[in-house]
């Protein structure tokens, strides 16, 4: 369901929000409840819409992946509506995406549960694995260590942020080949074990938290994010 942008069915074209407004869009592929997202982006300042549609992925301003759920079960999910195409063509063209919880999981080249290893989209390397700690799931709120120089935590590098899941990415082995090429900035957290809470690299960043469920120190990341989109007026889709 279509919520807040206008889109011109006839033409193909997205004008920016009437508002001036960057336009996000909530990749809607049946992952659980995403209306807390919706709410949290539009008092982040951005004009969002829910939606699979192709024009409504590859024309807006900001795109919004949640994930809740197993691996597999969101890999499928996401190949059902063409979203890892989609995805790919956004961050291929230097066009934002945020991915959230389980949709920071499937970035990565692979995900283990129960025993059944399944392919994730490969954007970086990395193995999902279930967190060696005595208590999972990891539920409830714990303090991150952001990198210097985020983005997305300006402002909230000593808050806590809301976290309920039960593997995720516990080593980062990103090998920078390209001389001129900005190493990803890594965030993480610990429950057992170090593992990766968020990666902000170049227009593709992840949360293993939710923020929209982290109060104030959430809002004010995405905040931060929808403030670093760059509205584009009338982009087609090819």
């Amino acid at each position: 369901m279509d919520q807040g942008a206008v889109r011109d069915a006839h033409t193909g074209l997205r004008p920016d929000s009437p508002e001036g407004k960057p336009t996000v869009t909530v990749l809607d592929y049946g992952s659980g409840n995403v209306r807390s997202a919706v709410r949290a982006l539009e008092a982040a300042g951005a004009e969002v819409i829910l939606s699979s549609k192709t024009e409504d992925v590859l024309n807006a301003d900001g795109l919004v992946v949640p994930g809740v759920g197993a691996y597999a079960t969101v890999m499928k999910e996401l190949k059902d509506v063409d979203a890892i195409r989609l995805i790919g063509r956004r961050v291929a063209g230097g066009r934002p995406v945020l991915a959230i919880c389980v949709g920071l999981q499937v970035l990565f080249e692979k995900g283990v549960e129960h025993g059944v290893e399944s392919e994730g989209m490969g954007e970086w390397p990395g193995t999902v694995e279930l967190l060696p700690a005595e208590v999972v799931p990891h539920m409830g709120w714990n303090t991150v260590k952001a990198p210097e120089g985020s983005v997305l935590f300006d402002g909230v590098e000593e808050e806590r942020f809301y976290f309920v899941h039960s593997y995720g990415v516990q080593q980062w082995d990103f090998d920078v080949t390209q001389p001129h090429m900005t190493p990803p900035k890594v965030t993480w957290s610990e429950h057992g074990a170090p593992f990766i809470a968020a990666v902000e690299n170049g227009p593709l960043c992840a949360t293993q938290f939710h923020p929209e469920k982290s109060g104030e120190a959430g809002a004010r990341l995405l905040r931060n994010w929808v403030s670093s989109l760059r509205p584009v007026a009338g982009r087609t889709v090819a």
